[in-house]
């Protein structure tokens, strides 16, 4: 990985998006290390920052507010310097003045069924629960942000279908462009469009 300490500060930063459970801080931070960047991360700078999680965040002050935090999270993240490597809450694609900011980072799409990410829901983690049944959130926010996260991506991994060291492989890769045609990009957005 040594090659990739020669990448500028003027490179773009790097958001990785996705529902809950997707992996993007587990992603996120290993492609930040590996590209000696600074990481940011929404639920830790959330925090950091309130001293309360997203989940209490949501219990005490109620979903708009929080969304409005988390995209607060995404802009500040995006101008800061060095460019960073950025895990965003999936909220931030139902912004139109977040997505519009997206345009100027490479955007990583971590998809996988509502269903594997229901899997890996931990009751006592701090993500917020819009629902009691996490498959029925994750449905519903699948169906609600699915065309918005093809929008501003640049890169798709279905994480279902790779291991995570895979993934980041996949993201390194399409940051670099060591590997020309990224090995499982095209086929984890044909494999989205036809689970939809």
């Amino acid at each position: 990985m040594d090659a990739l300490s020669n990448l500028g500060e003027d490179d773009q930063p790097v958001v990785v998006v996705g529902l809950m459970g997707s992996g993007k801080t587990t992603v996120g931070s290993r492609v930040a290390a590996a590209l000696r960047r600074p990481f940011r991360d929404s639920d830790a700078d959330l925090l950091e920052w309130f001293g309360d999680s997203a989940a209490e965040q949501y219990a005490t002050l109620g979903q708009p507010a929080l969304h409005s935090r988390e995209a607060a999270h995404l802009r500040d993240a995006l101008a800061a310097a060095p460019p960073p490597v950025v895990a965003a809450a999936a909220s931030v694609v139902d912004d139109a003045a977040c997505r519009a900011a997206l345009a100027d980072a490479f955007v990583v799409w971590l998809y996988a069924p509502p269903e594997v990410l229901a899997e890996r829901m931990d009751p006592r983690d701090h993500r917020p629960r819009y629902d009691a049944d996490p498959l029925v959130m994750l449905r519903r926010q699948h169906q609600q942000r699915e065309s918005r996260f093809r929008e501003v991506a640049d890169l798709v991994v279905d994480v279902a279908a790779q291991t995570p060291s895979e993934t980041i492989e996949t993201v390194l890769a399409a940051v670099t462009g060591s590997a020309g045609e990224v090995s499982g990009s095209s086929a984890a957005a044909e494999e989205a469009d036809g689970r939809r």
